[in-house]
Formats: structure tokens, C-alpha cells, sequence
């Protein structure tokens, strides 16, 4: 068995792009208490300012940087001040995500522009920094995906609501894990794992769906519910901790059973 520190972060230097949403708040809170020297990267830094204060009041190490994962001038600078600062990178968490599609029927310049950083965007960040880890021998990337990349869309689960799923973000969330599988073989020999965890639909309590959706949502998984975000941040730790280190190119969904039932 693991011992208990395999699964702490504590002495590693992770890198998270995307943190000022429900999930990127919540993953920021849990890699902050498992004790990873932690860098928020984001366009939007102002908005994480209040976040990344609270977490160092409570004794932990949040740090926040600007990038924009389009550029790979951005990525490159950004890599350059954490090395600078830090000496190491030891693991990102690939969260960012844009979502300019409202439906299928949307304006094809949409679709286009959701390319530019849940496709390209994505690939630079990976190549990045994942070619930095492979130099050290060591790391693990953590791609946040969705079970939309596994499944198709149910258009029961919307039926008398407000609510939509674009095709865009089913394509997109489906490439990240092939894309996962191939990065875990390309930087296998040298020391980096690279998996995705692929969360089910996310409550939020600031904003709740519609009860109609929950009701149905909570029928399909095996826990009768929506995830908690919390819940998905314990999935991240344990892949970017010691005691994950035999598992790679791996789909972990986070679902309540969803995709299994």
C-alpha cells in the first residue's frame, strides 16, 4: 500500500490554466491543501486575485500569472518566469476552456473560434510544458475533460429548459483523451504520465440548474445526483502525486457511474 505522503503534493510545483470557474476554484482549493506550490495561470488575473489571497491567509502557497495559451510567445514567457522563480515544473492541470458555441446551428466562425484554445491552445500548453517536465525526467499532466468526450448527447436531459449542448464541446473533450493517449506514449520513456479526468455534470449552487434537468440528470448516474465540484479535485491530486505513478494515458471519469450504468 501507498504510504500516507504519496498521495501530498507538498514539494512539487504545479501549473493550473483556468481557475476562475466553479471547477477552477474548487481545483485550485484542493491542490492548494495538498500542499503543491501552486501557480493559477489565466488571461482574467485580476479575478483570481481575491481567491489566491484567501489560500495564502490560510498558509498555503497560491500564486497567480498571466498567459495566454494562444500565443506560444504567452506559454514560453510563462515557462521561463516559473523555471526562473522556481527551478522545476512538476506537474500542470490543463483546465482552461472556451465555450463561443450557443447550438448546432451557431455561426461557423463559433465553431472556429472554440478551436483557438480547447484545440490549439490546448496542444501549445501540453507541448510546452510537458517538453520541459520530459527534460527534468519527471512530471504528470492532468487534462480536465468531461464525459461528453465518451458519450453522446441526450437531448432528454434539456427537454423544457433553457439549456443546450453544442457540438463543439463533444468534439473537443473527445480529441483531449485520444490526444491524452498519444501524449502518454510520446513522453512515457521519459518520466511524464499524462491522463484526463473527465468529470460528469457539475451542480452549481450559485447558479442552479433547472429542477426539471436535475431530476433527470440525477436518474441517469448510479448516485442519483450531480457531482459536487469539490469532488473533483481529489481525482486531480492523486494523479499528480507519487502515488499514481504506474497509471497513464488513462480516462478517469468522475461521474457518479453515469457512463457506466
Amino acid at each position: 500500500m501507498p504510504e500516507p505522503d504519496q498521495f501530498s503534493l507538498h514539494g512539487k510545483v504545479v501549473i493550473q490554466f483556468g481557475g476562475t470557474g466553479l471547477l477552477g476554484r474548487a481545483l485550485v482549493a484542493a491542490l492548494a491543501r495538498a500542499g503543491a506550490t501552486l501557480i493559477v495561470a489565466s488571461r482574467q488575473r485580476s479575478s483570481l486575485s481575491e481567491l489566491a489571497a484567501a489560500e495564502r491567509t490560510a498558509g498555503r502557497t497560491v500564486l497567480i500569472d498571466e498567459v495566454d495559451i494562444k500565443s506560444e510567445d504567452s506559454l514560453h514567457a510563462l515557462r521561463d518566469r516559473v523555471i526562473a522563480e522556481h527551478g522545476r515544473v512538476d506537474g500542470i492541470v490543463f483546465n482552461a476552456v472556451s465555450r463561443t458555441m450557443r447550438g448546432y446551428a451557431d455561426d461557423l466562425a463559433n465553431w472556429a473560434a472554440s478551436m483557438e484554445t480547447n484545440a490549439n491552445g490546448f496542444f501549445a500548453t501540453v507541448r510546452t510544458f510537458g517538453d520541459v517536465m520530459a527534460a527534468a525526467g519527471r512530471g504528470s499532466i492532468v487534462n480536465i475533460g468531461s464525459i461528453m468526450g465518451t458519450i453522446g448527447m441526450n437531448p432528454w436531459l434539456y427537454e423544457g429548459t433553457a439549456m443546450s449542448a453544442s457540438p463543439d464541446y463533444f468534439f473537443h473533450k473527445g480529441g483531449m483523451i485520444n490526444l491524452t493517449r498519444y501524449l502518454a506514449s510520446h513522453y512515457g520513456s521519459r518520466g511524464v504520465r499524462v491522463n484526463t479526468v473527465s468529470p460528469g455534470g457539475i451542480y452549481n449552487p450559485e447558479k442552479p440548474q433547472s429542477p426539471a434537468f436535475l431530476e433527470r440528470y440525477g436518474k441517469m448516474t448510479m448516485l442519483g445526483r450531480m457531482a459536487d465540484a469539490a469532488e473533483v479535485g481529489s481525482a486531480v491530486v492523486f494523479l499528480l502525486a507519487d502515488a499514481s505513478t504506474y497509471i497513464t494515458g488513462t480516462n478517469l471519469p468522475v461521474d457518479g457511474g453515469y457512463t457506466a450504468k
